[in-house]
């Protein structure tokens, strides 16, 4: 029995590692299909969580491309569909040896995730949704995430909600299928897998705060992005702060003019592969983020974090080790100075989202007896 992963961001892929590699152990067929949204880390990324390189590469080779703008996400979107429609044969072929319910996985929210949904569509395949059911309550934030979770939540017929908050957002919504409450967000097995690797090949300080701020709504506005990043650049007098950047990251600080708020104190270092990032995160004192991946890793971890952000999906966290900013600069501030207060004990060994997503699949008639 085949089961396609359909992902292609490095996210995406890193939550999903941890189902991907339960399978594989019980001797499940397993493929990941590539959608190529992210392109220069991927191996890496594969070979670090110890997953096969991509089966099908749904984007052909020699047109990948990084998508670091929304302006791309057409032309992106355009050459998958003409690539599966040229080979819809072959591709329902994979998905029906041995089995006679094909299934495809996808996650979370991203353009990949609606792209993935709407081929197992068109390929008659059942379609699972890892990460399930988050809702910020607000169709225009984030956008186009939330945008993205309700159009899969039409398609999925089989829903891995994170927690019973994710479960009644899909049955107010009448999610059909069966929806499964899986006590977590595979994050926390993927942290498991990466949090013990081998340190960045960086020079860190005794103490610092770690930052990540990387999302389209965030480096789209301008305003915003330069008080942030002068308001972090004022607090790292008090403490030390190292902010891992890409080229996206990069070339918007150069746009801006912002290279000067850097230096020691408030370093700009290279992007980290996940099983790099995770020791780097498991070392710092506390983290401001625009990120909603980090944001659970830090509520499982206990790491006190400021989620610099309009709204967001998932409430876990919120209001104990974590604070949502609003974006209200005033409320970073505060953070900063008082981010001692929002340490709590991790919560690394209490859930185990992927067995109830294996159990679910196992009852389903998706996985070998």
């Amino acid at each position: 029995m085949t089961i396609a992963f359909i992902a292609g961001t490095t996210a995406e892929i890193i939550k999903l590692a941890p189902v991907i590699r339960a399978l594989e152990a019980r001797g499940d067929e397993v493929e990941l299909w590539n959608t190529a949204f992210h392109v220069g880390g991927l191996p890496a990324t594969l070979a670090d969580l110890g997953l096969p390189q991509p089966a099908v590469d749904l984007v052909p080779s020699r047109s990948q491309r990084d998508v670091v703008r929304v302006a791309q996400v057409p032309g992106w979107a355009l050459r998958i569909l003409v690539s599966v429609v040229r080979r819809r044969g072959e591709l329902r072929r994979r998905l029906r040896r041995g089995t006679p319910r094909p299934l495809i996985v996808v996650h979370g929210d991203t353009f990949s995730t609606v792209l993935g949904a709407l081929i197992g569509r068109f390929l008659g395949a059942q379609v699972a949704h890892v990460e399930a059911g988050m809702r910020t309550g607000n169709i225009w934030h984030p956008m186009p995430e939330e945008f993205n979770r309700r159009i899969v939540a039409k398609i999925a017929t089989v829903h891995f909600a994170p927690t019973q908050h994710e479960v009644d957002h899909l049955l107010r919504e009448r999610a059909r299928g069966s929806i499964v409450d899986t006590g977590a967000n595979t994050v926390i097995d993927a942290l498991r897998l990466a949090i013990d690797g081998d340190a960045p090949a960086i020079d860190l300080p005794e103490e610092f705060g770690l930052v990540t701020l990387h999302r389209f709504e965030m480096l789209r506005n301008g305003p915003v992005f330069t008080r942030t990043l002068e308001v972090l650049h004022e607090a790292s007098a008090s403490m030390p702060l190292v902010m891992p950047a890409g080229n996206t990251e990069r070339n918007r600080i150069e746009e801006l003019g912002l290279g000067h708020l850097f230096g020691d104190r408030f370093r700009l270092v290279d992007k980290q592969p996940y099983a790099r990032f995770m020791p780097l995160l498991a070392r710092a004192s506390f983290v401001v983020t625009d990120s909603g991946g980090l944001q659970q890793e830090c509520g499982i971890l206990g790491k006190p974090a400021a989620i610099h952000r309009e709204a967001v999906e998932s409430q876990q966290g919120i209001g104990d080790n974590l604070v949502l900013t609003g974006l209200d600069m005033q409320v970073l501030r505060d953070f900063l100075r008082a981010w001692r207060d929002r340490a709590r004990p991790s919560l690394l060994d209490e859930f185990h989202p992927t067995e109830a997503i294996v159990a679910e699949l196992g009852r389903a008639g998706h996985l070998k007896a």
